[in-house]
């Protein structure tokens, strides 16, 4: 007995009697079963008005068959419709229901002829099974429009099932072909947590043994949708190499699911979908498709219901003033209540607006798939029931020939004819094999964006499980949109509906190429200026004493310096890439060099003082050169090695921003170019050093100092140039090494050479030796 009420959506009395469960709601809130006192009702949540409208099939296809002067005449169909929830143990209270009728009084025994005499039902496999346990026991048969798990097929467990969906084993040799077709060898398979899910995987692996296909990663939805472990499926999808994902899932499970894989904007997957949910509605909408266009999949044959679309408008709060049902159907469809019930937290509406084909979850009638299954099954019991009619006496299939008896027919009696059916419906022709299956068919679906945005499910190809092996496969290659990646210098427009040409970005001779530019020049003339001014007085004390042929080679470097922060700039070659870092290197080892040789001359020169010291002698002009040569001549052999070995090139940096290409200059080897950097580390330190020791020697005007102070901003540029460089992406790190030419070539011009400008053209009256020397006379 049924321990507590579980009310019929829709009931019409007849001279017999069939069930259908529908998952009318797909959520549910379960009570507490203790078994300590009697449980509340079930309460169902989340109105599916795709599940509403396949119960409406049912009805119509009952009305039709009762107003049919061929089929049953002088008979009439019932029904008793309930809601399942989309979950096994409430698809088991509503099976329950069934049998046991409205109320608790009107149980049906083992014994006793059934009121009920066939069920449509159910949708997801797991429901599948556990209805038809329960009806084994009365002989009833249950003809299922959505359950496709192959394992329903055992006629041993299950045998008063029958489908008119196929068996699954044709869906997976499907999949199986369709991977080998287009040689997508590396692939994901993720199933859920039911007997459909195991069943098709554990057939999709044995179709696939002896072929190039291999799986990557298998993992499972959970049937009670946990957020944490869908997080981690979609880890593994992101992380694997596997592009080509194969899904086994109810809608149920797979809403949330997908929701969950949006939200880590993750593309790039191309979906093979299973029947379950190729079609499903609730992926209609526009915000799917930059993340499921190109989806392909099998999905149900297309049907054609010349009535529906005209029954289901004629379903509206006035006509059923009374039922939940429609009352939640107006709900979620406009999202107001036609009921005056202050219950209701939704704003009220007349119950008599008009169904619109916007509101496709309930409306779509143009390609009905599982209605057009629902519509099937109903017909196929009206053409068993009729042919059980038809029997004559003496000539039946029973025990000595005998007929049923038209007023006291047995489920297990109909379900002979069922067996032995064969009726043509909407052209097409509908049998059951001996283990209840119907024929193979599927039709090849691939998700299309539509005109309106949303998505759209184009029909590509079939699959004809009837013809011989290998022939059963036709795609329409040339109506398939992939969801494809763009070419590398390409990406997505914002609908992600074609491929533009991603923006080609460069240090270019914009407002900071401009700005680089001019400061390169300025910096140029600035140091030709001050070579023209110490040229023109290098007569004067102020020159000659600080070594005027080292001040010369100083300039020299410094204006290759500044000019060399001009190969930076513009589109990279092959000749600018291996030109920019190798000329800067050299110049401005050139220069240390040169601060290098004056810095060991000016400590030299004042050490020398003391009697017997000749130091000098070795640090006469000829080894001075000698220096500044063979110092830089070790920076042209680190840079000789790295262009021979592996030189700087030109490459296209489309990481950083999908919707760019950044052209930069790789460096070739990254030991070479941190060589480099570091030789130049070692001169500069070097020369603070040893401008460091002499900071304290006597005269006015100590060069030694101002070496000083242009090292420790040398290096504070260059210190602050490694990790804004290693930070900064394509044209940026162009500009920061730019930069830090120029800052650090202007450190040193002034720091060097703008005291002894300032004497010369400002202060000429100090350009004397013993000024210079610290032996003025007073």
């Amino acid at each position: 007995m049924l321990q507590n009420s579980f009310q019929p959506g829709f009931v019409v009395k007849g001279d017999y009697v069939i069930g259908g469960i529908f998952p009318l709601h797909y959520n549910q809130e379960m009570p507490d079963l203790n078994c300590t006192y009697r449980p509340t009702p079930v309460k169902c949540n989340g109105f599916d008005p795709r599940a509403f409208r396949w119960a409406q099939t049912m009805r119509l296809a009952v009305e039709e068959i009762n107003q049919s002067t061929e089929l049953l005449s002088n008979y009439t169909l019932g029904y008793k419709i309930f809601d399942s929830c989309a979950y096994p143990l409430t698809g088991q209270r509503a099976a329950l229901s069934v049998l046991n009728g409205q109320s608790e009084d009107d149980a049906v025994t083992c014994r006793s002829a059934s009121p009920l005499l066939a069920v449509i039902g159910e949708s997801g496999s797991a429901q599948s099974i556990v209805v038809s346990r329960i009806l084994q026991p009365f002989r009833i048969p249950m003809i299922s429009y959505f359950s496709s798990c192959a394992c329903l097929s055992d006629r041993r467990k299950y045998p008063t099932f029958f489908r008119v969906i196929p068996n699954d084993d044709y869906q997976v040799k499907a999949i199986a072909q369709l991977l080998v077709r287009f040689s997508w060898t590396w692939v994901g398979l993720v199933r859920g947590d039911h007997e459909y899910g195991r069943f098709a995987v554990q057939g999709l692996l044995r179709e696939l043994q002896g072929t190039k296909v291999c799986v990557a990663y298998q993992e499972m939805i959970p049937l009670l949708y946990n957020h944490q472990r869908a997080m981690e499926i979609i880890q593994v999808m992101r992380n694997s190499l596997a592009k080509v994902v194969v899904v086994f899932s109810a809608e149920g499970e797979m809403t949330p699911f997908l929701r969950d894989y949006m939200m880590q904007n993750i593309t790039g997957i191309q979906w093979v979908a299973s029947e379950a949910w190729v079609t499903a509605s609730v992926f209609t909408g526009s915000e799917y498709y930059p993340y499921l266009g190109g989806t392909i999949g099998f999905g149900i044959r297309r049907g054609y219901i010349s009535r529906l679309s005209d029954y289901l408008q004629t379903v509206n709060p006035q006509m059923y003033p009374s039922s939940p049902l429609v009352k939640e159907l107006w709900e979620a469809l406009y999202g107001c209540s036609p009921s005056l019930s202050s219950a209701s937290k939704l704003p009220p509406c007349s119950g008599q607006e008009s169904l619109l084909e916007q509101h496709s979850a309930y409306m779509n009638t143009s390609s009905p798939r599982v209605a057009y299954n629902v519509y099937k099954a109903v017909y196929a019991i009206a053409h068993s029931l009729h042919n059980l009619l038809l029997c004559q006496p003496g000539s039946g299939p029973f025990q000595n020939n005998s007929c049923a008896q038209s007023n006291n027919i047995e489920p297990w009696q109909l379900q002979y004819y069922l067996q032995e059916v064969i009726f043509n419906i909407a052209g097409e022709e509908v049998n059951f094999d001996m283990k209840g299956d119907s024929v193979p068919y599927y039709d090849i679906i691939n998700w299309q964006r539509g005109t309106g945005g949303n998505t759209e499910f184009v029909n590509v190809g079939l699959f004809d499980g009837t013809k011989p092996a290998g022939e059963e496969l036709v795609i329409q290659e040339d109506r398939i949109i992939w969801c494809t990646f763009c070419p590398e210098d390409f990406w997505s427009n914002k609908d992600r509906t074609a491929c533009i040409p991603k923006k080609v970005e460069f240090l270019a001779y914009d407002s900071l190429g401009i700005a680089l530019t001019v400061t390169s020049v300025v910096g140029a003339c600035l140091t030709l200026t001050v070579f023209a001014v110490f040229f023109y007085h290098r007569n004067t004390p102020i020159i000659r004493m600080n070594n005027s042929e080292l001040s010369f080679f100083i300039l020299f470097a410094l204006s290759l310096c500044f000019l060399c922060s001009l190969v930076f700039i513009g589109e990279p070659t092959s000749w600018s890439c291996m030109l920019r870092h190798t000329a800067f290197s050299i110049t401005f080892s050139l220069c240390l060099s040169c601060i290098l040789g004056k810095t060991l001359v000016v400590l030299a020169a004042f050490t020398a003082a003391r009697p017997g010291d000749n130091m000098m002698r070795w640090l006469g002009p000829k080894q001075q050169r000698f220096i500044i040569f063979s110092c830089t001549l070790v920076q042209v052999v680190i840079c000789a090695a790295w262009l021979i070995d592996a030189p700087p090139f030109p490459s296209q940096n489309t990481q950083y921003e999908r919707s760019k290409i950044i052209l930069e200059c790789s460096v070739g080897s990254s030991l070479a170019f941190w060589c480099v950097l570091g030789y130049i580390g070692l001169q500069a330190c070097l020369c603070f050093v040893l401008a460091f020791l002499a900071r304290k020697l006597p005269g006015n005007f100590n060069e030694a100092k101002f070496i000083t102070f242009s090292m420790l901003i040398f290096c504070a540029v260059w210190l602050a140039f490694i990790p804004a460089y290693v930070s900064s992406p394509g044209n940026y790190a162009d500009a920061v090494e730019s930069f830090a030419i120029l800052a650090s070539s202007f450190g040193l011009l002034f720091c060097l050479f703008a005291p002894k400008c300032y004497i010369i053209l400002l202060k000429p009256e100090k350009n004397t030796k013993q000024h210079l020397m610290g032996k003025e006379k007073k």
